[in-house]
């Protein structure tokens, strides 16, 4: 079996920080992470941390997750890849049934393959009043044949739900997706304070991009935010791009949860690497100017926010740079924290018996290496 070792300045481990680190690796798998000499390249000045743990992306190069060719979804998972995107679920979005049981299908083959580590599916089952870039005509309530329908289509590759918890059964479906192994995740919801904090008794244990299609903070009028960020059952997503939401919410949002309840993801949809134009979401168009994804309305005026351009490499780097993170606090975010919350036991941290699914990046953030099962990506 053949083995490697990975010399770097520092490197972010279970137990902290380890200086002048070397991590050995065989067949894939980090075998010890240990202190040894400084080596005199330029890659020894860098930091290892865990491969980023991506739960929430819609696609990228030109190509949404659920296409009917697996190789396009391939060249979307690859592309992410090279962003330090390690580990993948591949996001869905609102779509007639039997459309997200052919997508699914694809998707599932892709996961059972060791491609994609899950799959998200953001709708049907979400508010009309905070849909963002979802389609109006296609949102429904979570009826028992469409709960049965999408479990026994995603099988164990399923692994979590968006959900509006004020619809019309959801108790019961949040239930009953719980009981099936799909985490369910409080997102596009029109729903308070109270009605929130029941999600959570029923079984809701993800906010899908906190702040983003759900209810503002009001000091007399909560919502669902401030439940959300301190309930210790529920963790948030983030989305760092400066687009969705300034840095200083970011920094608020991580002292309030903590970095063990706050996970990075990108919401990519497959503008991702490709650059601005006009694009389809779903069943919508979207146009991209300047890296910002936005719905096309009949008017001309630009819609609702339409997922985002962002990478994890730029995620980490926002982190650093303008939330004012230190590397192992963003490092937790975005891969430790996702990995733990989902169950995701071989990756998300740099300790022997995991996939040497590594990152190094430099003091300001910088993706500079990405490694993959022990080989290079980039």
């Amino acid at each position: 079996m053949e083995r490697s070792q990975l010399r770097v300045a520092h490197a972010v481990t279970p137990e902290g920080v380890l200086d002048n680190a070397v991590i050995t690796i065989e067949s894939g798998r980090i075998v010890a992470v240990e202190s040894g000499s400084a080596g005199d390249d330029n890659q020894h000045q860098f930091w290892a941390v865990p491969g980023f743990v991506d739960t929430h992306s819609h696609g990228a190069v030109g190509v949404s997750y659920g296409d009917p060719d697996p190789a396009a979804n391939q060249r979307a998972i690859d592309y992410h890849r090279t962003q330090g995107s390690t580990t993948i679920f591949a996001s869905t979005v609102t779509e007639p049934i039997e459309k997200l049981e052919r997508q699914l299908a694809v998707l599932r083959g892709l996961v059972e393959a060791d491609e994609l580590a899950g799959i998200h599916l953001e709708g049907p089952f979400l508010a009309p009043e905070k849909k963002g870039a979802h389609d109006a005509a296609l949102l429904t309530d979570p009826e028992p044949e469409s709960v049965e329908r999408l479990i026994a289509a995603g099988g164990s590759a399923l692994k979590m739900i968006t959900m509006a918890v004020e619809r019309t059964g959801s108790e019961a479906a949040i239930r009953r997706f719980t009981q099936a192994g799909v985490k369910v995740a409080f997102g596009h919801s029109n729903a308070g304070e109270a009605l929130t904090r029941k999600s959570l008794d029923w079984g809701v244990g993800i906010a899908t991009h906190l702040f983003s299609a759900m209810n503002s903070i009001h000091h007399r009028e909560p919502g669902p935010v401030p439940v959300l960020l301190t309930d210790e059952r529920c963790m948030v997503e983030l989305i760092c791009d400066g687009i969705h939401h300034a840095p200083v919410i970011a920094r608020m949002s991580i002292d309030a949860a903590g970095v063990d309840r706050v996970a990075m993801v990108t919401d990519a949809m497959s503008a991702t690497g490709k650059g601005d134009g006009r694009y389809v979401l779903g069943e919508l168009q979207v146009e991209v100017t300047d890296g910002t994804a936005r719905l096309v309305t009949a008017d001309g005026i630009p819609g609702a926010i339409a997922g985002s351009t962002l990478t994890m490499a730029k995620a980490f780097k926002f982190l650093v740079e303008e939330v004012g993170c230190t590397i192992e606090e963003a490092a937790t975010m975005t891969s430790t924290t996702p990995a733990r919350w989902h169950g995701l036991e071989d990756v998300g941290r740099l300790e022997a018996g995991r996939w040497a699914d590594i990152c190094l990046v430099d003091d300001g953030g910088n993706l500079r290496r990405v490694i993959r099962r022990g080989e290079s990506i980039v």
